[in-house]
């Protein structure tokens, strides 16, 4: 029985690399990386004369009777991530059964993670947390997969791309609530950042992009009892209509207030108007933002 070790890496700076780690990637007789020119960098940095192999989400199949074949005549083979935790959002999970399952131990060497450094120093509670990584990209499977976590208690950390990071967040707004989040840029570089706020002001400080690698931190759901009813919550949108404040402000405030999504209470407010015969402050359709 041989050993598959699973080595961390650093998500930025280079010094992040542990004595360890450094270890088991000289010793290993195989080593495997997604980016194999960016995990050549890192090993020279560091003197370790290994050759790093390739294995990304194309080829991982393949490379499994390879890894079980050094692991089977008696040598250990060490998978990386481009940055971080392998299998956090990266490939590995496929590599890592198929050892088991031959009877191979699978050894973790920690260290560097972007989702536990963003949750650490975000200021919003750490425990309990959901790890979401990227969200699907179709609309469609976006929409059901926030759905399904807007109700959660847990804090929830989310990957974005630099050119997606307001658009997600913006939606975030409209699903969950205007909660409070944490953007966390370039951990660990030299242009690391924290951006605190709640998720539409920090929707609008990224509004004209920004470069480099991001993580989301956001607030759990309130609890449930903090909510209103159903005829609370319209009396407080007809009070609000009387004094002439249009949906969008409506929706804003009484978001703010309750812990409800803006998205579910803007719904209401559209309906209410037409059932009491409301036109707002202008002449657009009634179930058009305002």
């Amino acid at each position: 029985m041989s050993d598959l070790y699973l080595v961390a890496t650093p998500i930025g700076n280079l010094e992040d690399m542990s004595f360890r780690a450094l270890r088991v990637l000289e010793a290993a007789e195989l080593v495997l990386a997604e980016d194999t020119r960016r995990t050549r960098v890192l090993l020279d940095r560091h003197g370790v004369h290994a050759k790093p192999v390739s294995l990304h989400a194309h080829n991982e199949v393949a490379r499994i009777a390879k890894v079980l074949s050094v692991l089977e005549g008696g040598g250990s083979v060490a998978l990386v991530a481009d940055a971080g935790t392998p299998l956090i959002s990266d490939p590995g999970d496929r590599l890592v059964a198929a050892a088991l399952e031959a009877g191979h131990r699978v050894v973790p060497i920690p260290g560097a993670s972007a989702p536990m450094a963003a949750l650490s120093a975000s200021g919003l509670p750490a425990v309990p947390f959901t790890f979401v990584g990227f969200l699907p990209r179709r609309s469609g499977e976006c929409e059901r997969a926030l759905e399904s976590l807007r109700d959660r208690p847990d804090t929830m950390i989310f990957f974005e791309s630099p050119r997606r990071v307001a658009a997600t967040l913006a939606r975030l707004a409209e699903v969950f609530g205007n909660r409070q989040a944490c953007v966390a840029r370039e951990l660990t570089k030299m242009h690391e950042e924290f951006a605190r706020g709640t998720l539409v002001e920090l929707a609008k400080q990224f509004e004209e992009g920004a470069r480099g690698e991001f993580t989301l931190v956001v607030a759990g759901a309130r609890k449930v009892a903090a909510m209103p009813s159903e005829d609370e919550l319209d009396d407080a949108i007809r009070a609000l209509i009387a004094e002439r404040h249009s949906s969008r402000e409506i929706s804003d405030r009484l978001a703010r207030s309750s812990g409800m999504p803006r998205r579910a209470i803007y719904a209401r407010v559209v309906a209410l108007k037409s059932n009491d015969g409301h036109v707002g402050r202008c002449s657009r359709p009634i179930d058009e933002e305002e």
